[in-house]
Order: structure tokens, then sequence, then C-alpha cells
């Protein structure tokens, strides 16, 4: 399953600036943050828990940054 991560993309941006400022923060490598927000693996719940913290996330919205299904296109 893929999901969709342009609003968690959004909300790094306009915290960080950039993808990469971002992963400094949260303790991974700017390529390892590429291959999540690509579907390419997944985030561990260290991460995700991180992530809401320097991006001020609230718990109930955790979802819709982090689970968003990506939809497909027919």
């Amino acid at each position: 399953m893929k999901y969709c991560y342009d609003k968690l993309k959004g909300k790094i941006t306009e915290k960080f600036g950039t993808q990469e400022r971002f992963a400094q923060v949260i303790g991974i490598s700017p390529a390892a943050l590429s291959a999540r927000l690509n579907n390419n693996t997944g985030s561990t719940q260290d991460e995700i828990a991180h992530s809401c913290v320097a991006l001020n996330i609230p718990a109930t919205q955790i979802s819709s940054y982090f689970f968003a299904h990506e939809v497909q296109k027919i």
C-alpha cells in the first residue's frame, strides 16, 4: 500500500525550508528521508514521534500526515 506524503512534505517545507534540514533534526540521513517520502521504506514509530514533535503535529492529526492513502490513477 502506498501513502501520500504531500501534506507532510508541505509541513516540512513550511517549518524547515528543506527536507535535508528536517532530516538532520529528526536524526536520519536525507537519503533515508527521501526513501520514506517516496514509499520505498517505512518510517519507524520513533521517527514518526520525533517528526511530530519537530513539526508540531498533534496526535489527533498523525494519520493525515503519515497514513493518507495515495489515490490510484485509473
